[in-house]
């Protein structure tokens, strides 16, 4: 029996379009961002939600569990965020399952959105227990790794759907904005979650800033609180939001169609190349993305005070992501994202030998330094996000739109996400730091890379005696690897990229179209020749 051909739901722009050129009309200028701000800010919600869970498990908790647990510790509930980085996995099934009368991407992010809220106010019952720093009982590492990565993979399986959905409702010409609207959306979700957070769940910052006698939010209320909003956003979805229909019946056993449009992408040439070079690219910046922060802590600055420098960073990555977006719809538009580049390596090199010079009494002036350097780093992560993800939606094939999306954004996620793991239990592996007793003692020595192992060698009447930090042999190796990758992989593969047309990207729907893209594949192989 003959496929039917799916394309993607048109945008009502587009459709005007359309409708125009079939009456022999004068086709309508070309709109600006300006000209659809309202799906453009519904974008930015909606990436905002899913960023509000994401920053609690990449920054929050870690932080507030920090002086619980060690290294290892962190390393095992840093798993909790790899759902967000194998969402490829499931996205072929969020891609072509849909309810027509409800829309393709709203059939998922309905649900998806009223189960989230829901998640998250029955977990705020319970969370303070477990992290609140005047218990003295075992932290569940596992169960809460676990629960927070259910959490992180209901959040993920509505960014697929969000994905798809930028590539119709926005136009052509202002595609490049979807990554603008992600950089902002995530990033003030991010932002809510660590710096306001961190900052109304201190008692220092609440007693000497806000004239409170105690903190003013627990983890368990502000769970609640984003559990409501969750449900709002969900309602507004139901009854007053309307996703564009799709103008085809979809294909039959589409999803098995999709899973081998994936494999068709991963099998081009340039592909091949582009997932190697992702994959390793950011193998030199993880050292000091995942453990400078966390020295800090160990070194005097409190959690707020590092907080601090996501509020400064806030507007700035704003600013940053829509000039950064504008910039990569060059005819260059990997530059952005490999200039970029160059800096996190220098920064990950000096953010070094900030903790190494870390004194005993922080000085305002150091403090200082330390947050201008900080901010700077983050403004060169958001250039190279915001580049990476124009390039995405420049070389999508609007077709599978959801899935090829979230193709790129799986690997690019992934190579921030697996190296991470491997970081921290080498940081705590190579720590030679022991409790040790006087010799008449019976205690037996134990680790002590925690501040709660350190509080209970104290305790005992012991010393802890750290012969040597694994974080610097992890970041000087991390820093060399980069550089090495810079020079052999990354910045010859970018020049082989800014050759490759974008039919090569493409992927044969049916028989009719398969001579068409592998000529454009042979175009691409043979730009790589030359």
């Amino acid at each position: 029996m003959a496929k039917k051909r799916k394309t993607p739901s048109t945008s009502p722009a587009q459709l005007s379009t359309n409708n125009s050129e079939a009456k022999g009309k004068k086709p309508q200028k070309p709109k600006g961002i300006q000209d659809e701000l309202g799906d453009f800010v519904l974008l930015v919600v909606l990436y905002l939600l899913q960023g509000i869970p994401l920053g609690l498990v990449m920054g929050s908790v870690p932080f507030l569990l920090k002086s619980k647990l060690s290294y290892a510790d962190i390393a095992l509930f840093s798993l909790s965020s790899y759902p967000y980085s194998l969402k490829l996995l499931w996205s072929p099934i969020v891609d072509s399952i849909y309810n027509k009368s409800v829309g393709r991407r709203k059939s998922w992010i309905v649900p998806i959105q009223a189960i989230t809220g829901i998640f998250l106010i029955i977990l705020s019952q319970s969370i303070d227990s477990y992290v609140s720093v005047e218990s003295t009982e075992a932290v569940p590492v596992t169960f809460l790794a676990i629960t927070f990565a259910s959490l992180v993979f209901l959040c993920a399986t509505q960014d697929i759907a969000v994905d798809g959905w930028a590539l119709t409702l926005l136009t052509e010409e202002n595609k490049a904005y979807a990554s603008t609207a992600q950089t902002i959306g995530l990033n003030s979700g991010y932002f809510l979650s660590f710096t306001v957070f961190l900052a109304l769940n201190s008692k220092e910052f609440c007693v000497k800033y806000l004239g409170m006698s105690d903190q003013l939010v627990l983890l368990g209320q502000y769970l609640f609180f984003w559990g409501i909003m969750f449900l709002v956003c969900d309602l507004w979805l139901v009854f007053v939001k309307k996703e564009a229909p799709e103008t085809e019946e979809p294909a039959e056993n589409e999803i098995q169609i999709v899973y081998k449009h994936i494999l068709q992408v991963i099998s081009l040439p340039n592909m091949r190349q582009f997932i190697f070079m992702i994959m390793i690219s950011k193998i030199g910046f993880m050292a000091h993305d995942s453990v400078s922060a966390l020295k800090l802590l160990e070194k005097g600055f409190s959690k707020e005070d590092l907080a601090l420098t996501v509020l400064i960073d806030f507007p700035i990555q704003i600013f940053v992501g829509y000039y950064v977006a504008k910039w990569s719809s060059g005819p260059k538009p990997l530059r952005p994202w490999l200039s970029a580049f160059y800096i996190r390596l220098a920064f990950s090199f000096l953010g070094m030998l900030i903790i190494y010079n870390v004194p005993e009494k922080i000085s305002s002036s150091f403090f200082g330094f330390v947050i201008f350097t900080t901010v700077l780093n983050s403004m060169v992560s958001t250039v190279m996000f915001v580049g990476i993800g124009s390039y995405f939606t420049k070389i999508s094939d609007p077709r599978i739109g959801g899935t090829y999306m979230t193709l790129l954004n799986t690997i690019n996620n992934l190579a921030g996400t697996w190296p991470k793991y491997f970081i921290l239990q080498s940081v705590e592996h190579f720590t030679d730091a022991y409790c040790v007793f006087p010799a008449n003692s019976t205690q037996q020595t134990f680790k002590c890379t925690s501040d709660t192992a350190k509080s209970q060698c104290k305790t005992l009447e012991g010393l802890c005696d750290k012969k040597s930090d694994g974080y610097y042999p992890v970041s000087i190796a991390c820093v060399v690897t980069g550089v090495i990758v810079l020079f052999a992989v990354v910045r010859p593969t970018v020049a082989f990229l800014e050759k490759v047309p974008d039919a090569a990207w493409r992927v044969a729907r049916d028989s009719e179209e398969e001579g068409e893209e592998l000529l454009g594949v042979g175009k691409a192989s043979g730009a790589k020749k030359d």
